[in-house]
C-alpha cells in the first residue's frame, strides 16, 4: 500500500468508500479489505478491539493494501497518537462538540508546529517500508487524517468553528446519535427531515472550510446517495452486519 494513500485520494477530491469492523478480528478485517475496500475502520468506541487486537488489525489491513482507520473512545485522546504510531493513517474521534475539543484532538494527532504529537512511529514506519525518520515526519501532518465526529446538538451549533480548527481534516457524521438527539431521544430515523437538514449543514460547513465531508451509512443505497450530496469519505455497514445478514439469508433459503 502506498504510504498515506487515503489522505492522497481524499485531498485529490476522490470519493472513498470504507468498511467498518467491530468484532476485534484482524482476519475478518483483512478479508473484508481484500474484497476491494480502500479503507477499513477499526472501532474501539463501540467495538470489541483491545490494544493487542488493534496492533494486529492495523498490520493485517496494511498487508491487504487497505488504509487502517481507528475510532477511539469518547475523549480518549491519549490513544490517538498510539494508534497512529501503530500504523493507523486516520483517526475518528467521537463527540467533538466544541472548537476546544477539536483543538485537543488535533494537538495529539499532529506534529509541531501544528500540534504536539510525541515522536515514536516505529511500527508505522515499518509498515510503510520507511527507514528515514524525516521522511515520515515531513509527510505525517498531511498524511494522517483527523476526522471529528459531529453527532450532537452542541456540535451542530459549533460546526463551523470545529471545521475551521487547524489540524482538523474532516467532519464525520454519526447519524444515529445525531438522530437520537434531534428527536429528543424518541427515534433513530436517520432520514427524518431534521436529520437530513443537519446532514446538509455539516456537509456545507466542511466544504466551506476546505475540509472533507464524511458520514456513516448503513447500506450501499444510502452511501451512493450521500456521495451525490457531496460526501467524500463514506463508511458502509459493519462486519457484524455483513455476518448477520449473510447468515439470515442462508437460514431463510434453507427454510424455503
Amino acid at each position: 500500500m502506498t504510504a498515506f494513500a487515503l489522505a492522497s485520494a481524499l485531498r485529490a477530491g476522490d470519493t472513498v468508500y470504507s468498511s467498518w469492523c467491530t468484532l476485534a478480528s484482524p482476519i475478518v478485517a483483512e478479508t473484508i479489505a481484500r474484497e476491494g475496500f480502500a479503507a477499513v475502520v477499526l472501532d474501539i468506541q463501540h467495538g470489541l478491539w483491545d490494544t493487542a487486537a488493534i496492533v494486529a488489525g492495523i498490520g493485517a489491513l496494511h498487508h491487504a493494501g487497505s488504509t487502517p482507520l481507528v475510532r477511539v473512545p469518547v475523549g480518549d485522546f491519549t490513544f490517538v497518537s498510539r494508534a497512529l504510531d501503530f500504523g493507523a493513517e486516520a483517526i475518528i474521534a467521537p463527540m467533538i462538540n466544541t472548537a476546544a475539543d477539536a483543538r485537543a484532538f488535533a494537538a495529539v494527532a499532529k506534529y509541531p508546529p501544528l500540534g504536539e504529537r510525541s515522536w515514536g512511529p516505529q511500527r508505522a514506519m515499518a509498515l510503510q517500508g520507511r527507514n528515514v525518520t524525516t521522511d515520515y515526519l515531513r509527510e505525517a501532518n498531511d498524511g494522517t487524517l483527523t476526522l471529528a465526529m459531529i453527532e450532537s446538538a452542541t456540535a451542530l451549533g459549533n460546526v463551523e468553528a470545529i471545521a475551521a480548527t487547524p489540524g482538523i481534516d474532516a467532519l464525520f457524521i454519526g447519524p444515529y446519535d445525531l438522530s437520537t438527539v434531534l428527536s429528543g431521544g424518541k427515534a433513530q430515523d436517520v432520514q427524518a427531515p431534521e436529520v437530513e437538514r443537519a446532514i446538509d449543514k455539516i456537509c456545507a460547513a466542511a466544504s466551506k472550510a476546505g475540509k472533507i465531508p464524511g458520514i456513516y451509512c448503513n447500506n450501499t443505497d444510502r452511501a451512493l446517495a450521500m456521495a451525490k450530496r457531496g460526501f467524500r469519505f463514506i463508511t458502509i455497514g459493519s462486519d457484524l452486519g455483513l455476518l448477520r445478514d449473510s447468515a439470515a439469508a442462508q437460514v431463510k433459503a434453507l427454510k424455503g
